[in-house]
């Protein structure tokens, strides 16, 4: 039996408030995950957890700082843990966190719809282009 998301069945009013939009825990969401790095910090944290160096090594182009948000919100949301050892200097690991660990379930969903039809969007995307 097929079921048919939410998403597909919800009655939006017409026009969507704006503080309906701000207060949505979807458009929160997508935001968190929408940005350049979020994604790819829950990855490689995925496959283990991670010190902060190992992990900025790990991402060309990924300044300390913008690490540094993008950690700072996902352990806020919940979704990152930071442990802090007792070393001098003191160590830090981050990990996934179960809230975290779920999120990629439909991530991953939405990865292999996004490999699944690359070509398609580019030839899209292409002819979009093309027109005159």
């Amino acid at each position: 039996m097929s079921v048919t998301p939410s998403m597909l069945t919800a009655r939006l009013p017409a026009p969507v408030p704006l503080d309906e939009q701000a207060s949505c825990p979807v458009s929160g969401v997508f935001q968190r995950i929408g940005d350049r790095w979020t994604v790819l910090v829950l990855v490689l944290l995925n496959q283990r957890p991670h010190r902060y160096n190992e992990l900025h090594r790990a991402m060309e182009g990924l300044s300390r700082r913008m690490l540094t948000l993008t950690l700072r919100s996902l352990e806020r949301d919940g979704l990152v843990a930071r442990t802090v050892f007792p070393t001098v200097p003191p160590g830090v690991e981050y990990e996934l966190t179960e809230l975290g660990r779920g999120l990629l379930v439909p991530l991953s969903a939405l990865s292999d719809w996004a490999v699944h039809t690359a070509s398609r969007i580019e030839r899209n995307r292409a002819e979009f282009d093309a027109r005159p």
